[in-house]
């Protein structure tokens, strides 16, 4: 894993750019939603951190079973939402051991279509954020596929694939280099974060937004929206790149 201060994205741990190169951050960088200013703060920007429970791992073929979404801005709570999700399909039982949601739980509830446009209105006008984002993207995508609702233009940032979501997952793998773990309660215990209903979708959006938050406060996490969004790339790759490597030794 590289040092904290590579400064590959051109930009100080702060988040202030290189004296030269500031006027090319722009608010059309790549992976930046376009409603939002690249150099703003991002904590003074709305977040979205959105969390599922599934039938399963695999986008393509499981379903949701339960959606929580967590709105903050400026490092406070401003909205919670969550919903139970009949899936159409029986939950199998290693699922529910680990969430504890049975069929008879949602056999009354509605569909994911049923509910897709008030979770765009919560969503919209946000930065879209889970932990393992790629996870939760997913599902959320291949839900809307389902439904038949096309992700571009129009819709919230979440449902636009150009646009990259935070994932305090990232940001674990780095500034917790040191630990074992990098599990959702795992590092929220470690930053003092209470996590008392694990693997339930509001209560671990809401614990996965404030370890973005706490983890915003560490000085080696840029503070500009765009500087963010390139340094997680970096990060993200070279992460994939030591795994890839750990897997092959």
């Amino acid at each position: 894993m590289s040092g904290a201060h590579d400064d590959a994205c051109g930009c100080f741990p702060s988040g202030r750019h290189w004296p030269g190169i500031a006027h090319l951050i722009g608010s059309n960088i790549q992976g930046v939603a376009r409603e939002f200013d690249a150099q703003e703060d991002w904590a003074a920007i709305p977040v979205a951190l959105l969390d599922v429970e599934t039938t399963g791992r695999e986008a393509s073929i499981d379903r949701i079973v339960e959606l929580g979404i967590v709105i903050g801005r400026g490092g406070e709570i401003i909205a919670r939402k969550g919903w139970l999700v009949n899936p159409g399909v029986p939950i199998p039982a290693e699922a529910t051991a680990v969430h504890h949601i049975s069929d008879a739980d949602v056999a009354s509830a509605p569909s994911f279509a049923e509910i897709a446009r008030e979770v765009f209105e919560l969503l919209a006008g946000a930065i879209p954020a889970a932990y393992n984002a790629d996870f939760d993207r997913g599902f959320l995508l291949a839900e809307c596929a389902r439904s038949g609702i096309a992700t571009g233009e129009g819709l919230p940032p979440a449902l636009r694939r150009e646009v990259d979501w935070l994932d305090p997952l990232v940001w674990a793998r780095e500034l917790q280099s040191g630990e074992r773990s990098r599990t959702l309660g795992e590092v929220a215990r470690r930053l003092g974060i209470d996590l008392e209903n694990a693997h339930r979708a509001t209560d671990d959006a809401e614990a996965a937004l404030r370890v973005l938050y706490a983890f915003g406060q560490d000085a080696r996490m840029p503070r500009s929206y765009g500087a963010l969004v390139q340094e997680q790339k970096r990060l993200s790759r070279a992460q994939a790149d030591a795994r890839a490597r750990w897997r092959r030794g």
